[in-house]
């Protein structure tokens, strides 16, 4: 297994650091495994470190009042997984229920340490920043997805943003995550298909025009 510096160096988020600075930090981190289907967090409970996924996937969701899986969004490798909704506090508050998706490697770092360390030395501060807009950006694209697009509009966004996952989940299930009927995902693809946007080879969607793709959602 790679040493926690080694870690540190394969995330893009901490290309910066030189080694005193890594070595610095790997003193309060933690590595960690995780197995498929295991639950890294539930929506409302408490942690004192910030987290990134260094391999595998992460599911973010919420449950609805009748215990329906509302999914929101994916975390893919070289992410940070935390949801930060304010920097003053040293206890973040999970804001949504985060599921492992593949088997997982993730790097565990002690927010109040890491915080003193480097964001109040304006080390590493530009890359936070753009982290927690990444977050921003991500559930702007909920709203849109859930209150704004129309089926066209969130099949097309979906194979934009997560094709390969797209392409491992089987339709029915790919129906749920989008909150539409298989019949309108099918009706759907056979639009894109046949606008030769996409192309399908058994059961495997490739995307041939990714401009008239993304005009077709952000457009709405």
């Amino acid at each position: 297994m790679k040493s926690i510096i080694d870690t540190l160096k394969s995330l893009e988020f901490f290309k910066p650091l030189n080694d005193s600075e890594l070595l610095k930090l790997s003193e309060y981190c933690i590595v960690k495994t995780y197995p498929k289907d295991a639950i890294m967090l539930y929506e409302g409970e408490h942690s004192t470190n910030i987290s990134f996924l260094v391999s595998g996937l992460a599911k973010v969701y919420k449950m609805d009042k009748y215990d329906n899986e509302i999914f929101l969004y994916n975390i893919y490798k070289d992410n940070m997984i935390s949801e930060l909704s304010t920097l003053n506090s040293n206890v973040i508050t999970c804001l949504s229920n985060i599921s492992i998706d593949e088997d997982s490697i993730i790097i565990d770092i002690n927010y109040d340490k890491f915080r003193d360390d480097f964001i109040s030395s304006n080390i590493l501060t530009t890359n936070f920043l753009n982290e927690i807009f990444s977050k921003t950006q991500k559930l702007q694209c909920i709203i849109n997805r859930e209150l704004v697009f129309d089926s066209t509009a969130k099949v097309a966004h979906f194979l934009s943003e997560n094709l390969e996952m797209f392409n491992k989940l089987k339709r029915a299930e790919s129906s749920v995550l989008l909150h539409i009927q298989p019949e309108t995902l099918s009706r759907v693809l056979k639009k894109l298909k046949r606008l030769e946007i996409i192309d399908i080879d058994v059961k495997k969607v490739k995307v041939i025009n990714p401009m008239r793709l993304n005009d077709i959602f952000q457009g709405v």
